[in-house]
Order: C-alpha cells, then structure tokens, then sequence
C-alpha cells in the first residue's frame, strides 16, 4: 500500500493466489476490488495475524491502512466530491506482477475476523477519459487473472510478435470494441508496448505455427 505516492493516484499491489498473505477478491456481479489492508510490522507484533491491523502507528500517525481508511470515508461522507484514484497492479506468478488498471476508493470497513479487526478496501475500476470524466469498465472487460496466467504460460512470456521480453502487455486479439472477449484465453495474447500501440485497434492475424 503506498498512498499519493503520485500527486494525483496512490498505488496498490493485488493477488488472489492461493496462499497469498492477504484476502484480496473480485466480486464478479458488482466487478468491485476487496482489498485486505495490511498487518502490524513484525516489529512491533509477534503475531501479526492474532492482533487488529493498525489505524495508526505507535507515534500516532495514520498507517497506510489509516491514510487510504480516511479517503475512502471522506468520500462516503461527501467530504470530497471526487474518490480518491488508485492504480492497481497483480501478482500473477511469483515476480511477475500485471498492470490491472486504475481504481476508485469508493469504500472502506473494519471487519471482525478470528476476533481481530481487519480493514477492507472496495474499489471499482475506470477508464480515464479526462481529469475530469470517467466511466465504469464493464466486467467482461477485464481479463480474469486465470486467464492471464494461461496467456503466459502459452506465449512463454514474450511478445508473439517481435519476442521482446520488456513493458509487455495483454492485448485482445478481436478488439474489445468489436466484440472481442476477454473472458478465454483463445482473444487474449500477450504484446509489447511497441507491437500493441502499432496494432490499436486492428484484428491480429498470428501465424498458427506461434501456438503449437
């Protein structure tokens, strides 16, 4: 959790893989982001996992839990006109992590769970049109995460087309915006930045021989 680390966003990292420490979900009937806060430092618990996640620290400034705790209820108190912008990142695979979109912090609660307190987060993602404007992505949007693990397992990690290794992203082989899905790995393929910007929006023809 890192927050304003960006003038205008904070930043997130994300997982939902089995035995992450921490119990981030997607709600696929509301496409909203549950993010878990974050435990005490071991230095100041030894059991970080028995005792309530910190609000703030022993000084008695806010933790990062507090800092994002804190937009969130002063957007939901309309305190602030605009919630506060997040931009999310996920652990697919141990050292790889994916670039999942920019999020808005429209939620925060404290839950009880195993008798400790546990802070969670709830996001909904956007597309950024202007400072000023921006609209909800539709679930069938996003790409699941079981389906970006299987698009790199199959594409080996590279670019399919110029087998670059660097700032590589997920790309709809039928654009989104003609239909294209990205709920099966069969529409999804992984891109450099520079193969993805020369694509756009065009249909992709891959010789077949690349995926056998």
């Amino acid at each position: 959790m890192n927050f304003n680390v960006k003038p205008n966003y904070s930043i997130l990292l994300m997982s939902v893989r089995k035995g992450a420490p921490y119990s981030d979900k997607i709600d696929r009937k509301t496409n909203t982001l549950i993010y878990e806060g974050h435990d005490s430092p071991r230095n100041l618990s030894n059991s970080p996992k028995e005792v309530d996640q910190p609000l703030t620290t022993p000084k008695g400034s806010l933790t990062e839990n507090g800092k994002f705790f804190t937009a969130a209820q002063a957007y939901k108190l309309k305190l602030t006109q605009h919630p506060h912008r997040v931009k999310v990142y996920e652990k697919i695979q141990n050292g790889i992590w994916c670039y999942k979109g920019f999020y808005n912090l429209i939620d925060a609660k404290i839950e009880r769970n195993s008798g400790r307190g546990v802070f969670k987060f709830y996001l909904q993602p956007v597309e950024i049109k202007t400072l000023k404007k921006e609209k909800l992505i539709p679930f069938n949007r996003i790409i699941p995460t079981q389906v970006k693990i299987e698009v790199w397992k199959r594409d080996e990690g590279h670019c399919i087309i110029c087998g670059a290794k660097q700032n590589l992203h997920y790309d709809h082989d039928l654009p989104f915006s003609k239909g294209g899905t990205s709920l099966t790995s069969q529409n999804v393929r992984i891109l450099c930045l520079k193969c993805n910007l020369r694509k756009s929006n065009k249909i992709l023809t891959i010789p077949p021989f690349l995926f056998t």
